[in-house]
C-alpha cells in the first residue's frame, strides 16, 4: 500500500474529513438508533421481509460465531452474494468484528473468484450455493478455513448468544478490499480504510437530494459501492432498504406503487428500461424525481430524455480507488448537470496532467491495491492518484470525461479489461490478432466489442463462435464482445502498436470493417 504524505493526512484529520470512526462504530450507532426500520428483498428464490433490528440479530450471532472460531480483526471476510437479507448479514458481521470485507460481485466466474480468494486468502468465505451463473464449487474455497453457504450451512455459523458492541480496531487500518477489472488480466484489489469509507459514506449522503422515497438497489451489493450505498447508508440516516437480486422492470413498477420505492439512479439502464416498459405510467414519475448518474459513460440523449419527463438528472464521477471525485448537486444549472461530470467534491483535488490525463487525491482515496507494482504505477509520492482518464474543464470548473488511456471498457457500470479477453479470443482457431474496445450502448453506456485480423484462409467467427469459445474458457459472461468486426489489419503507430481511440471512433461512426454476424 502506498504511503499517504503526513501533511496531507494531517490536513484530512484537522477539517473533520477523517474521524476515529469504523464501520463497525457507524453501524453500530445507525442500528441502535432505528432497529425498526423496515428491510425487505424483493426475489422470485429468497424473498424476505423484516426489520434492521432483526437482521442486526442475525449478523450479530454471526459474529460471535466467526469470532468463536479465530477470526478477528484484520482477518479477511470474502462475501459472493446476490442481494439477499444474507448479504448485509455478512457485511454488517464482518464490519463489528473489524474485519476486512472482501465482496465479490456474484456474476464473477470460476477464474475470477480463484484469483480473489488466492490473492486475499480470507480467513471466511460466505457465497449461494447456486443462483444465475453462481454454483458453489468445493475446490474453489478449499484452503479457506471457514466456508458458510446459503441453502446449505450458512446458518450453522450463527452462535446462539449475538456479540456485543464492535470490536475495536485502528481507523488508518484496511477495512474493505473492492476488486475490480482493469486493463491488467486479473482483478485489481483496492483496499480502503475505515477512515476512507467513513468520509465517502458522507460524502454520499450529502450529496443526495432531498429525500422522494427508499432507495431500491438492484447493483449487486458484490460491488463495494453499492454494498456501502444499499447496506451502510440507509442505516445512518433511517431509511428501509429494498434488495432487488434480479432486475425485472415490471417487477419495479408493481414495487413502485406498492411500497413507494425511488429509483435514484446508478447506470442509465436501470431508468431507460422502465420509460421503454409498456406497463409504465404518469403516475411512476413520481418515483423517479431525481437520478444521479455514475459508473458508466451516460449518452446525452438519455439525459435530454428524462429532462423532457421533468426528472431532474445530474452526473458524477469516480473510479473504486476513488469513489467520488466529482459530481453537479441537483441544483446546479441544466447544462452542467447534464453534460457535465461536475465540479471537484468537499475535500477532493483534481487538476490535468499535460497529456489531460485526470489527476486526483482526497480524503475517500484508497490506499492503494493488493499488487504493490500497480501502487507503484497509479500513485505518486505528493499522493496524486493517476486515473487513467482523460477530460477536460470548462470554464467555471466544470470536469467532462472524454476517454481514457487505459483499455477499458464500462458495461452497465461492470468494468471489463480489454487485455483478459483479447487473450481469450486469441485461443480461437485463425485469430491471429485480437483487439477488444468499448462501444456506444443506448441501454448500458458501453459494451464490448472485438475486432480481429484473421490468419490467411481462416473462416470468419460469428458472434456465436466467439461466445461458445468464450464460455468454454471459463470468462465471466458479461465480458463477452456483443459485436465482433473483422479488418485486413489494424491502423497502428509507426512502432506497430494498435490505435485502439481509432478503432473506438470507427465502430461509433459505422466505418469499421465487415462485421459476423
Amino acid at each position: 500500500m502506498r504511503k499517504i504524505p503526513a501533511d496531507l493526512a494531517e490536513r484530512y484529520v484537522a477539517e473533520g474529513w477523517w474521524t476515529d470512526d469504523t464501520l463497525g462504530d457507524l453501524l453500530g450507532r445507525g442500528l441502535a438508533a432505528a432497529p425498526d426500520t423496515e428491510f425487505h428483498v424483493h426475489s422470485e428464490v429468497r424473498p424476505w421481509s423484516g426489520t434492521f433490528g432483526e437482521v442486526e440479530v442475525r449478523a450479530r450471532r454471526l459474529a460471535a460465531g466467526l469470532r468463536e472460531r479465530g477470526v478477528g480483526p484484520g482477518d479477511a471476510v470474502a462475501l459472493q452474494l446476490p442481494n439477499w437479507v444474507e448479504a448485509a448479514v455478512g457485511f454488517w458481521a464482518a464490519a463489528l468484528l473489524g474485519a476486512v470485507v472482501v465482496p465479490i460481485v456474484h456474476i464473477y466466474g470460476r477464474r475470477e473468484v480463484e484469483f480473489i480468494l488466492r490473492t486475499v486468502r480470507p480467513r471466511v468465505f460466505l457465497t449461494a450455493e447456486s443462483f444465475g451463473a453462481l454454483v458453489f464449487r468445493p475446490e474453489v474455497a478449499a484452503q479457506v478455513p471457514v466456508v458458510g453457504v446459503v441453502g446449505r450451512d450458512f446458518d450453522r455459523l450463527l452462535a446462539d448468544e449475538p456479540l456485543a458492541g464492535a470490536v475495536g480496531v485502528d481507523p488508518d487500518a484496511p477495512a474493505l478490499i473492492a476488486f475490480t477489472s482493469g486493463t491488467t488480466r486479473d482483478p485489481k484489489g483496492v483496499v480502503h480504510s475505515h477512515r476512507t469509507l467513513g468520509f465517502e459514506i458522507r460524502q454520499l449522503g450529502a450529496h443526495n437530494p432531498p429525500y422522494s422515497g427508499p432507495a431500491l438497489t438492484a447493483a449487486p451489493v458484490g460491488h463495494f459501492i453499492g454494498m456501502l450505498g444499499a447496506l451502510l447508508l440507509p442505516v445512518l440516516d433511517g431509511s428501509p432498504v429494498h434488495l432487488m437480486d434480479v432486475w425485472n422492470p415490471g417487477r419495479v413498477l408493481e414495487l413502485m406503487g406498492r411500497y413507494g420505492v425511488a429509483v435514484k439512479g446508478g447506470v442509465p439502464y436501470y431508468v431507460t428500461s422502465l420509460l421503454d416498459h409498456p406497463g409504465f405510467r404518469a403516475e411512476h414519475l413520481s418515483c423517479i424525481r431525481y437520478v444521479g448518474f455514475g459508473g458508466a459513460p451516460v449518452p446525452a440523449a438519455v439525459t435530454t430524455r428524462l429532462t423532457e419527463l421533468g426528472i431532474t438528472v445530474f452526473r458524477s464521477y469516480g473510479s473504486t480507488e476513488h469513489p467520488s471525485v466529482t459530481g453537479s448537486r441537483y441544483t446546479a444549472d441544466a447544462g452542467k448537470r447534464l453534460y457535465t461530470d461536475g465540479k471537484a467534491l468537499p475535500g477532493v483535488e483534481v487538476r490535468l496532467a499535460e497529456d489531460g490525463e485526470i489527476v486526483t487525491r482526497g480524503p475517500e482515496l484508497c490506499l492503494g491495491y493488493t499488487d504493490d507494482e500497480l501502487t507503484e504505477r497509479a500513485f505518486d509520492a505528493e499522493g496524486w492518484y493517476h486515473t487513467g482518464d482523460i477530460g477536460v474543464f470548462d470554464e467555471d470548473g466544470y470536469l467532462t470525461v472524454t476517454d481514457r488511456k487505459s483499455d477499458l471498457i464500462i458495461r452497465g457500470g461492470e468494468n471489463i479489461g480489454a487485455l483478459e479477453v483479447e487473450e481469450a479470443l486469441l485461443g480461437m482457431p485463425g485469430v491471429a490478432e485480437a483487439a477488444v474496445v468499448a462501444a456506444p450502448d443506448v441501454r448500458l453506456g458501453e459494451h464490448a466489442a472485438a475486432v480481429l485480423r484473421l490468419r490467411a484462409d481462416s473462416t470468419v467467427p460469428t458472434l456465436g463462435d466467439l461466445r461458445a469459445h468464450l464460455a468454454e474458457v471459463g470468462l465471466a459472461k458479461q465480458k463477452w464482445p456483443e459485436e465482433v468486426h473483422v479488418v485486413a489489419d489494424f491502423p497502428r503507430t509507426p512502432s506497430g502498436k494498435v490505435q485502439r481511440f481509432k478503432l473506438r471512433q470507427a465502430i461509433a461512426d459505422g466505418t469499421i470493417g465487415s462485421s459476423a454476424e
